[in-house]
């Protein structure tokens, strides 16, 4: 069972993100604050669910969370400030689109660029110790999920709707055999042996 809380008795968002290993669309991160007293026995690290559980759980995490949001940093910033950078950002952006204002945030990961003045603590694998962080991570990975089946039926090639973006044997082919699409990040390594692409 995960746990409620890093710090009890204040407003504190978990953020998370998904797409930092893709080839193609934007990273996608998310912010959730929950009520206390909160808890859902299937909750945990989207990693571990199934594509099933978790749609079910993003419509009870926003149903049921005090506030939550997304943010994203799209493929062109990807390239101007490195992945990191963009994932910092696209969290930033999650979190300044809360309705309620945090007052202390618990990261996913080792690091974190501080966004105001707002303290935070960086938990490592905290997508499988805290309800928030966890719920983030649901947010983050299904809408971006979502949307890059969107942009599937825009770039049909590349099989976005199977792969969502990740280096998969027929995305490469893809790539191999039709080019760039204007959502891929040209500052990664597309291709195993990395061709002249543009």
């Amino acid at each position: 069972m995960l746990k409620q809380f890093f710090n009890k008795g204040i407003l504190e968002a978990g953020c998370d993100e998904a797409g930092r290993g893709c080839l193609a669309g934007p990273v996608i991160a998310a912010a959730v604050i929950f009520p206390e007293g909160f808890e859902h026995s299937l909750l945990d690290d989207s990693k571990k669910l199934s594509h099933t559980q978790r749609n079910k759980l993003r419509h009870i995490i926003e149903q049921n969370a005090l506030t939550w949001s997304v943010g994203m940093a799209n493929n062109q910033e990807i390239d101007d400030i490195n992945i990191l950078n963009a994932s910092f950002l696209a969290m930033h952006r999650a979190i300044s689109n809360l309705k309620v204002k945090a007052e202390r945030l618990i990261i996913d990961g080792n690091r974190f660029n501080p966004y105001k003045d707002v303290p935070y603590d960086c938990i490592v694998k905290g997508d499988g110790k805290y309800q928030s962080i966890a719920a983030a991570s649901i947010l983050a990975k299904t809408h971006r999920d979502t949307l890059m089946e969107k942009l599937d039926s825009e770039y049909p090639n590349y099989h976005w709707k199977q792969n969502k973006g990740y280096p998969t044997k027929l995305h490469r082919k893809g790539i191999q055999d039709y080019g760039l699409s204007p959502y891929h990040r040209r500052s990664f390594k597309l291709l195993e042996k990395q061709l002249q692409l543009f």
